[in-house]
This record gives structure tokens, sequence and C-alpha cells, in this order.
């Protein structure tokens, strides 16, 4: 009797970490840098997934300068992508920063501002924010779809 020999293949999970300057221009570069690695990742800089996963870490990237700045400490932006055969592919943006006592929330836009979230929203599939390390610092969360391998 034969059976069903399945090869499984293992996934792989690509990582991407960077400390920034709580600045502008370190936002301005964070954005920079995640496009040119999506690129790496076979993205394309022009393609929908690089500039919908670029967006995504510009609006909370410039939220962890604005709202997040704590002096004297960065903000950090990781990507994770798991490739595998049975899970839907997405790239998970992770900002963190050192103000953990102000928690993003989804709020009308105004003339001062309020669009951010609500990019990050429409982009992502689902969004959040998680306390880190005995609520050292607060990590800004979004998963965004991208096209399988």
């Amino acid at each position: 009797m034969q059976g069903d020999i399945r090869v499984q293949v293992p996934d792989t999970v690509r990582t991407f970490t960077q400390l920034f300057s709580c600045t502008p221009r370190g936002a301005r570069l964070a954005r920079r840098l995640v496009a040119n690695r999506m690129d790496v990742w076979g993205f394309a800089y022009d393609s929908e997934a690089s500039e919908s996963v670029t967006l995504v870490v510009a609006e909370l990237a410039a939220n962890a300068v604005r709202h997040g700045r704590v002096r004297g400490r960065d903000f950090r932006v990781r990507l994770v992508r798991r490739d595998a055969e049975d899970a839907a592919d997405f790239v998970r943006v992770e900002v963190a920063d050192g103000r953990t006592e102000r928690r993003p929330v989804l709020q009308e836009p105004s003339d001062e501002g309020g669009r951010g979230l609500l990019i990050v929203a429409a982009l992502a599939e689902k969004w959040g924010t998680d306390l880190c390390l005995g609520g050292t610092y607060k990590v800004v969360w979004a998963e965004v779809r991208v096209p399988g391998r």
C-alpha cells in the first residue's frame, strides 16, 4: 500500500530591523530604507505592495516622531515577512517608540492632522498597539497583504 508522501517546505521568515533618530530626518530615512528592503525582497519600488508598506511605515514613523518622542530615545522599525505555502502573505510593520502613555486612536481628521491612522487602517488588513518589555516602549503594528511568492 502506497501512502501519500508530502514534502514539507519550511517557512521562510525575513526580517528587517533598524533604529532611527526620533526626528523628521529619521522618519524620512525609515521610509527610504523600507522601500529599499521591499525591493531587495522582490517588490519593485513602484509596486503596489512596496508603496503600501512604505506608506504605512511613513505614517507610523511620523507618528512616532510627532507623538511618541522621548528625549534621548530612538524609534525602531521592524518588518517581518513570512513565506509559507499555507498562509496568506503579509508584511508585518512594527514601529516602536518610548511614549507608552500615548496610544494611537483612530479619529476624525482635522486641520492639525489625524489622517495618518486612517491611511494605515485603509492599507492594512489589521493594525493595533502592544506594550512591550514591562511597559518601557509601545509598538504600533500593521499587517499589509502582499502578493505571494
